[in-house]
């Protein structure tokens, strides 16, 4: 196993670490140890990428595991978020966000039976960033109003540019499908 592909598993590995620290309030400083963890786990994805790209080292492990660690860390983000007393984040947006990652794996289970490997596309980077910096601000949950603020845009832009990446992946990648739909 490569190193990017090293730390896509280590992202995984430490999200049940990221839900016990988000969960129980007996920890002392929890939501700061959940903050750092989200931090160096969302900067695994940054850094698993830029190594496989620039090293040659993509795989189709890679190409598969990467998006689905970014999925469960943000899942598993977005579900805590909701159980956190005054966290402002609304479960239809977690509806929104969780339905296009089931949506997303489903038709890549569909391409993986036809042969093929669709790696992330520009929207859906772009889209996980967003939700990465969203959770980050979330997790604090600090309340004031400029915050407050910030948070309100952040969900409304993660939630948005789910709805546009989940169209521009569809769209480009309906063949797939193939005649039976």
């Amino acid at each position: 196993m490569n190193l990017p592909n090293k730390l896509t598993v280590l992202r995984v590995f430490m999200i049940p670490f990221f839900v016990v620290f988000m969960l129980v309030d007996s920890i002392p400083y929890n939501n700061y140890i959940a903050e750092a963890i989200f931090c160096i786990a969302s900067a695994t994805d940054a850094l698993d990428g830029h190594l496989a790209r620039s090293r040659g080292l993509v795989t189709n492990f890679g190409k598969f595991m990467d998006p689905l660690a970014d999925k469960l860390l943000v899942s598993s983000a977005l579900i805590c978020f909701l159980v956190v007393p005054g966290c402002p984040m609304p479960a239809w947006a977690v509806i929104i966000i969780i339905a296009r990652e089931f949506i997303i794996s489903g038709f890549r289970l569909v391409a993986s039976d036809a042969g093929v490997v669709i790696a992330a596309g520009w929207w859906g980077k772009v889209k996980t960033v967003v939700q990465m910096i969203m959770s980050i601000v979330l997790i604090l949950n600090i309340n004031h109003p400029v915050v407050n603020t910030i948070e309100f845009v952040l969900i409304i832009a993660a939630t948005a540019l789910t709805v546009i990446s989940l169209i521009d992946y569809l769209y480009k990648n309906w063949e797939v499908m193939g005649k039976d739909f």
